[in-house]
This record gives structure tokens, C-alpha cells and sequence, in this order.
């Protein structure tokens, strides 16, 4: 096998991926209709997820992670916010626990489907207008400029794990990245959910205020970061 002919087999095995996926979704599209519509309606009500985490039982854990990855694929519920589900149904550590599995795994999936896909395909995937944002910070790779856009709130973190996928970034550097880099907020939402499930509001109002006050000052000073972010790309 040549390396000039993997771009062609990679081409013609991602065809015959597609090519299955149509034929089954087409067998058993009115199950999946249902189901899409179920999923989609029990993913975007927040109460609606905890009442069908929580039916599962023991098994909650593994559905809760589960989801997790999903929101990282779909975004569903935006950002880290489920983190709080997780605090409210399982406590602050282990729902901080069980959020960053399932982010992680969901980041690990995005980043894969980056490098496997290539650059023509993700450029289709993804709005012309991120794609510019993110060549223009991504240009050296920085492990500190990616851990800070990972820590970012609000920064859209899977689209940045897919281009990530495009980059010469070693694998295990962007698990360590990723994980890391997402657990402050994580952290954060975890311990507002399991303080609101204790009915401890009053310390539920304080972290909720710092969590409010760091957003708003990230997203208000979110251009100067942006340009303190490319200055330091081009030291």
C-alpha cells in the first residue's frame, strides 16, 4: 500500500459507511422517526432528562454518560450545562465524575471524526465564518492558547475538538486538553445542581453569582482574549 493511495481508500470506505447507513436508516426509518422525535423532545427539556436518567436505576451512571456524549456531539443542551444534571441527580463529585467521562469521550469522538473525515468534509460541517476564527487562533497550536479556549465558557468547544482532528495535535496531549481543560465549569455547574437538590439555595445564589459574573466578563472581554490569544500564537 502506497501513502498516495489512502486518501482514495479512505475516500471509498467512508462511501460504503455512508452507503449502509442510508440502507438501514431507509429499513427502519419509521422507528427511528419515532425515536429521533422521543429523543429530541426528552434531550431539550432539562426535566425531562432527569426524570429519564433517573429511571433507569443503577444504571444511571452509564445513560448519564451517555448523554454527555451526545451533548457533545449534537449539543443538545448547550455547553457544560448538563454538568448540573449531574450534580442534581448523583451529587457533586460523582456527577462532576460521571460529566467529565462523558465530555471527554464526546471529545475524543468529534476529534476522531475530524481526523478521520479530513479537512474537505469538516469545512462542509461546519459555518465559513468559525472556520476563519478558529485557522486564525489555531495556526501554532499552543498547548496553553487550547487549554484557555477549553476553559473559555461559552467558547463552542466541539467544533473545536473537530478541527483539532486536522492538526498534528498528539492524540494523548488532546485527551489531557480536553478533560482538563473542561473541568472548571463542569466543576461549577456540578456543585450548583447537588447545593439545588439539598435546597441549600442560599449557597446554590453564590456560585451561582460568581459563575454569572466570570461568563459575563469572558464573554464581554471575549474579543481582547481573542487578540491577546493571537498575539501570543505569533511569539
Amino acid at each position: 500500500m502506497t501513502l498516495k493511495s489512502l486518501p482514495g481508500k479512505k475516500a471509498m470506505l467512508a462511501v460504503v459507511m455512508a452507503s449502509a447507513l442510508i440502507l438501514l436508516t431507509i429499513y427502519y426509518r419509521k422507528a427511528l422517526w419515532v425515536f429521533s422525535l422521543y429523543l429530541v423532545d426528552v434531550l431539550t427539556d432539562r426535566e425531562k432528562i432527569t426524570a429519564f436518567v433517573s429511571s433507569f436505576g443503577a444504571g444511571a451512571p452509564l445513560i448519564f454518560i451517555l448523554f454527555q456524549v451526545l451533548q457533545v456531539l449534537f449539543a443538545p443542551v448547550p455547553g457544560e450545562a448538563s454538568g448540573f444534571i449531574g450534580g442534581y441527580l448523583f451529587g457533586a463529585l460523582q456527577g462532576f465524575f460521571y460529566s467529565s467521562i462523558g465530555l471527554a469521550l464526546g471529545s475524543i469522538v468529534n476529534f476522531g471524526v475530524g481526523r478521520f473525515l479530513g479537512e474537505r468534509y469538516i469545512r462542509k460541517l461546519l459555518p465559513s465564518h468559525v472556520l476563519a476564527r478558529f485557522e486564525s487562533l489555531l495556526k501554532r497550536q499552543g498547548i496553553i492558547v487550547l487549554l484557555v479556549l477549553f476553559i473559555f465558557p461559552g467558547f463552542p468547544k466541539d467544533y473545536l475538538c473537530l478541527l483539532l482532528g486536522l492538526t498534528s495535535l498528539p492524540f494523548k496531549l488532546f485527551v489531557l486538553l480536553a478533560t482538563f481543560g473542561r473541568m472548571p465549569g463542569t466543576l461549577m455547574l456540578s456543585l450548583q445542581g447537588a447545593y439545588v437538590y439539598k435546597e441549600m439555595y442560599d449557597v446554590f445564589a453564590v456560585l451561582f453569582g460568581i459563575s454569572l459574573i466570570l461568563v459575563i466578563l469572558m464573554i464581554r472581554y471575549r474579543e481582547a482574549l481573542y487578540r491577546w490569544i493571537e498575539h501570543f500564537n505569533r511569539k
